[in-house]
């Protein structure tokens, strides 16, 4: 004699069929009202498609009804984050740059306002009560906010958290020289590892480096933009950063190109450098050290420069608000961004940047935005990490690796979009008399 299911199973089942015909209903009317060339699997395997031109398109994957729970009681980009860290949710066949450009002419603006209510409601009752909709996502970064706290400006735990996940992930997405920051693209056809190329060298020429000068970089990374300006303008060039992955990496290569006696690179605060310096560089740096220490860090810029010196400062910005306060506040894209990726990150506005810049007694000079360079890079960066995803799975989990991906996608979006800039500014230590800088900048661009 079979025995009968047990009437908990039973429930169990029906209420999986509620959710299941309740998120294809969902999915349905989104396709109805915002179609798209997409589609979406459910947790059983079927595919709900948005669009008539779904069928060789990425997907999005509901894993798990859970992740449906967890953000109608948590309706926010961090809990999103969390349940594609965790696997509840996924892009499959390709990355949220790829979702971007099968969105569909209408894409999510106003999307709301189309949107059938009531069926909205019918549609989401059945998640709403359902089990398996508290907790974290528990994936790997869940303790970038305790890092945060628990540091406050603590610079270097704080980087490290970021930059000493592995060398050998960082190796996937970047160029040879190990380039973490916007690359310069001369045409539109430059691979990335040109571009980088270029970067360096227009830093180098916007400085005006000269043999036996000088050069401090702060942040110096893995070291290419020292050995870059050692090995082709004959500079004398220091580093300092906190991480110690960078750190070790930059040592390894000053050793093999034999540049011992004109490259050298510390483990240390910028604070705590002492000396003059003919020319100054910060790539990428200034994001991490807070806006409520822009006139300190600037203030150090100045002591370490020798009188009419340059100092090249490369940084992303956000755009200005229209108070102070809107802008310090953000928004959850940019919050994300901070706890998940860049723990005591922050990024300025290009007007306050250039005003703490001549508060600290610099004076400007030139001012150019890189933001398209920008979605160039990190679109390159994005591409090559997904197609060695496996590899990067095996280095740093999963949950990173998906973090990641949804990261350096979401920038080069914003990037492009216009939400997040780039600026390189030029300036020099104020002094009396003429700035020592050609009367044009043709030859920049030569």
């Amino acid at each position: 004699m079979t025995n009968a299911p047990a009437p908990a199973a039973d429930d169990r089942r029906l209420a999986d069929d509620r959710r299941l015909a309740a998120a294809r209903r969902l999915v349905r009317h989104l396709g109805e009202r915002a179609p798209a060339d997409l589609a979406v699997r459910l947790w059983n395997g079927e595919i709900v498609p948005l669009g008539p031109g779904h069928a060789d398109s990425p997907l999005v994957a509901i894993n798990d009804p859970a992740a449906i729970t967890r953000l109608l009681r948590r309706p926010r980009l961090a809990t999103l984050i969390e349940q594609i860290a965790a696997g509840r949710i996924a892009i499959k066949g390709g990355t949220l740059l790829d979702l971007a450009a099968r969105r569909g002419e209408s894409g999510t603006r106003g999307l709301w306002k189309k949107l059938d209510k009531k069926l909205l409601a019918g549609a989401l009752l059945p998640f709403l009560f359902a089990r398996g909709g508290g907790g974290e996502g528990g994936h790997a970064y869940k303790g970038a906010q305790q890092a945060k706290d628990s540091q406050g400006r603590d610079n270097k735990a704080l980087v490290q958290f970021h930059y000493d996940l592995s060398n050998a992930f960082y190796a996937l997405f970047l160029d040879p020289e190990m380039q973490y920051s916007c690359a310069y693209f001369p045409t539109s056809d430059t691979d990335l590892a040109g571009a980088q190329a270029a970067k360096l060298e227009m830093i180098c020429r916007k400085l005006r480096l000269q043999p036996g000068e000088r050069f401090l970089d702060i942040g110096c990374g893995w070291g290419g933009l020292v050995c870059h300006a050692a090995r082709h303008h004959g500079v004398l060039a220091h580093g300092v950063t906190l991480s110690q992955a960078q750190f070790d990496f930059a040592q390894d290569k000053i050793a093999r190109l034999g540049l011992g006696d004109r490259v050298n690179i510390e483990l240390k605060d910028y604070r705590a450098l002492s000396g003059t310096f003919d020319k100054i560089a910060s790539i990428g740096m200034f994001e991490h050290v807070g806006l409520a220490n822009a006139a300190t860090y600037f203030t150090q810029m100045r002591a370490l420069l020798r009188p009419r010196g340059l100092m090249l400062h490369h940084a992303i910005t956000r755009p200005a608000k229209r108070t102070e306060r809107a802008f310090r506040r953000g928004n959850p894209e940019y919050r994300a961004i901070v706890n998940y990726i860049f723990p005591g990150g922050e990024l300025d506005h290009i007007g306050n940047s250039v005003a703490s810049i001549e508060r600290a007694g610099f004076e400007v000079h030139d001012l150019e935005g890189w933001r398209e360079h920008y979605a160039r890079t990190t679109r390159a960066w994005c591409q090559r990490l997904y197609a060695s995803r496996d590899t990067a799975i095996a280095e740093v989990g999963e949950a990173k690796t998906q973090i990641w991906l949804l990261y350096l996608a979401g920038v080069s979006l914003a990037f492009e979009r216009g939400t997040v800039g780039i600026f390189q500014t030029l300036a020099s230590r104020r002094a009396r008399g003429a700035s020592g800088l050609p009367l044009t900048r043709a030859d920049l661009y030569r």
